[in-house]
């Protein structure tokens, strides 16, 4: 294992963060913070509980989810779109590194952000509303999972991608719409019985159900099925990148 390497595209794309704060770190956080102030103050006074949880600490979880998967995706995605639009990811694949390591630093970065932004998000919510975590093992396996996994998929986008416009294609069209309907600001208990079975299609509702039950111990689908399905994307994204890299695919000198 090539630690200094790894070590090296990691240390990079966190440092291309830290050169724009207010895009990478204050944005998202100020963003999250508005759907606190809107969702929490106005609807959370005529919606006082769900499950016994006071609206406005309910939807902790699904905002941190809803931001985790979105800057997840767009955070790997332009890590390594940019190399490869400028030609210096040619350097990387030409070095003795191996595409383990390349994934593992590009990754690791992006899921370390996306990780620290949450972090900022649960400590921001306290200015907002009380809450408490019951299970916080838990709910940072769930997030780290869940930061890895999509940063997979950004790491993917990033490679298939031939222009900028297409790298927001799929968190803006797919992954944001599915994250807003997956039960970030309301519990698929509340929706008619025709529309919960449709929601159990979207794959998000059992990332959102399993996140929220490390905070209160309720879900709106077992625990276990949430991590079957955060394991099941995860390993689809592993197999997508070892056959990106086994082909040549979109990364072929």
């Amino acid at each position: 294992m090539n630690w200094y390497a790894i070590k090296a595209i990691y240390l990079s794309e966190l440092h291309r963060s830290w050169r724009t704060p207010l895009q990478s770190i204050a944005s998202p956080v100020l963003s999250t913070s508005l759907y606190f102030i809107v969702f929490g103050s106005a609807i959370g006074s005529a919606m006082t509980e769900i499950g016994g949880v006071s609206y406005g600490a309910f939807i902790i979880p699904g905002l941190i989810m809803l931001m985790v998967l979105t800057e997840s995706t767009s955070n790997a995605s332009f890590g390594i779109y940019m190399p490869k639009w400028s030609g210096a990811i040619y350097e990387v694949l030409s070095a003795p590194v191996s595409a383990f390591e390349i994934v593992v630093g590009y990754v690791g970065a992006a899921a370390t952000k996306s990780i620290i932004l949450a972090m900022l998000i649960l400590l921001t919510a306290k200015l907002f509303v009380d809450y408490s975590i019951l299970h916080p093992l838990w709910m940072m396996l769930f997030l780290v999972l869940t930061c890895i996994t999509f940063s997979m998929l950004g790491f993917i986008l990033g490679v298939v991608a031939d222009g900028f416009e297409k790298l927001q294609v799929i968190p803006l069209m797919v992954v944001t719409p599915l994250a807003f309907l997956g039960g970030t600001f309301y519990s698929i208990s509340m929706l008619p019985e025709f529309w919960q079975k449709v929601t159990l299609f979207n794959p998000v509702v059992y990332l959102v159900s399993g996140f929220r039950w490390s905070f209160y111990g309720t879900a709106d689908v077992s625990l276990t099925l949430s991590l079957v399905m955060i394991s099941t994307f995860l390993i689809i994204f592993m197999l997508f990148i070892w056959w990106i890299f086994k082909t040549g695919y979109k990364v072929k000198i």
